[in-house]
């Protein structure tokens, strides 16, 4: 079988693919592609996930594809939205380029969640939100939800790691209680090994998590121990959750963006529910001892882990994503179309003028081309409009800089995106002018598409030359 895997630069990726390779032709997907990777019966295809043809590109000819992607890491020079919104992008492109290539099945590992919570974090609802994308798929899909994963490159195991490593003596709010299931790294590629074309798992959502629930403070102790440091945990609840992820943050080197949303995700305790647990005959999952016990045979305190890491998008390059109210009965393309209408009642300056499949943003006086935008017919449909930014301006000409509304969650809401946008002026003046003022214009537009008043009119729309 040929199986893809998203997500392959990840530790659980890098771990996955060792076995699935024993067993079965695979195909990794990443950003960027070394030649050098493409050896030991691994074929490497570079791919973009932001990109919907990126990912029909790279899921051809697959009979399996597993996810393993979250979009936590910064994807541009400057990110303007939010990684929910980005994790929406990405598993959307994914799912429509999978039925694309008619693979015949969808792994998913994601995180688990309380059923019960009354409200979720932000995470906790990425997590659930792209689960959905692939649940309403018309691609048998399995979906493995896990707390946390004990592996040496983890982002959750490094970050206890290195607390217990830097403070002989810590002070543990309150979220540090939170109770889990954690699970072996070695678990996980097990799990999905045992999904992979296994009918009895179509359609279906597994909890998989070891047999022991534990607080992180509990876990931090056990790692200190069986480090042979000696730390004292102190339980202090009055700390906020934006100091717990100052600190965090500061001794750790881990960055905010990630830090922050994992912590205001432990609200709750992820435990395992189990009439969703997932049974793998023979196979007994690794208890807390032992899967610490085998993330720090190879636990590496001077390697900086993926999640740690920045963008590797060379410079000024920017991605800008806002999800948007659909109004009843409307699609992404009545929404192209209000834009279109909405941008000249603004700023007065502006007018949007059409000519074929030319769009063209203008300065009123004098008359100047702001930005030149080329619709793309043969990728736009009804629930989705693409076009490419082709100059003027404001931009710079490049091959990969588009503008896209698609909608999202089967029509709940749209999304809005510029992907690959290079601007002409200098950076740092476009960082303060131009790029808060789109900001504020999709937010105002936001507001336009709420309010009801978008209507019908005789917008000319771009067509084929």
């Amino acid at each position: 079988m040929k199986i893809a895997v998203a997500g392959a630069s990840g530790f659980v990726g890098k771990a996955l693919i060792r076995e699935l390779q024993k067993k079965h032709e695979v195909v990794a997907l990443s950003r960027s592609v070394k030649k050098s990777q493409n050896n030991g019966g691994v074929e490497w295809r570079s791919c973009d996930l932001f990109s919907l043809l990126d990912a029909e590109n790279a899921l051809k000819n697959v009979d399996v594809a597993v996810y393993l992607v979250h979009s936590m890491r910064p994807s541009a020079h400057l990110t303007q939205g939010t990684f929910d919104d980005f994790d929406l992008i990405v598993a959307d492109n994914f799912v429509r380029a999978a039925e694309k290539n008619r693979v015949k099945q969808i792994i998913y590992l994601g995180g688990m969640r309380p059923d019960n919570a009354s409200e979720l974090s932000r995470h906790l609802r990425s997590r659930w939100e792209v689960e959905e994308v692939f649940k309403t798929s018309s691609i048998p899909a399995t979906v493995l939800r896990a707390a946390i994963i004990l592996g040496p490159e983890g982002s959750s195991f490094q970050m206890m790691a290195r607390l217990v490593t830097r403070l002989p003596l810590m002070i543990c709010p309150s979220w540090t209680d939170t109770v889990s299931q954690p699970i072996s790294l070695n678990d996980v590629v097990h799990s999905i090994e045992y999904c992979v074309e296994n009918e009895v798992v179509y359609n279906k959502v597994f909890d998989i998590g070891g047999p022991v629930a534990i607080s992180y403070r509990e876990m931090m102790q056990k790692i200190a121990d069986k480090m042979g440091l000696q730390r004292r945990l102190l339980r202090f609840p009055f700390v906020t959750p934006q100091l717990s992820t100052l600190w965090v943050c500061l001794v750790t080197q881990a960055p905010w963006s990630l830090v922050s949303p994992l912590v205001r995700g432990l609200r709750h305790n992820l435990l395992i529910d189990p009439l969703k647990a997932l049974k793998i005959p023979g196979h007994p999952f690794a208890d807390v001892d032992l899967a610490i016990n085998e993330a720090l045979v190879t636990y590496d305190p001077h390697k900086k882990p993926l999640a740690f890491k920045g963008t590797e998008v060379g410079k000024h390059v920017v991605r800008s994503v806002q999800r948007l109210p659909l109004p009843p009965g409307k699609s992404a393309e009545s929404v192209a179309r209000a834009y279109l209408d909405f941008l000249p009642t603004l700023p007065a300056f502006l007018k949007v003028d059409v000519e074929g499949k030319w769009v063209y943003f203008r300065w009123r006086f004098p008359d100047t081309k702001l930005l030149i935008l080329e619709y793309a017919p043969d990728r736009s449909w009804s629930h989705r409009q693409l076009f490419y930014v082709r100059g003027g301006l404001l931009a710079a000409k490049t091959e990969r800089g588009r503008l896209e509304f698609r909608e999202i969650l089967g029509g709940q809401a749209v999304i809005a995106a510029i992907h690959d946008f290079v601007p002409r002026m200098p950076w740092y003046i476009y960082r303060w002018t131009q790029a808060y003022f789109h900001l504020w214009v999709m937010k105002q537009f936001g507001r336009y598409l709420k309010s009801g008043k978008s209507r019908p009119t005789n917008r000319q729309m771009p067509r084929p030359s």
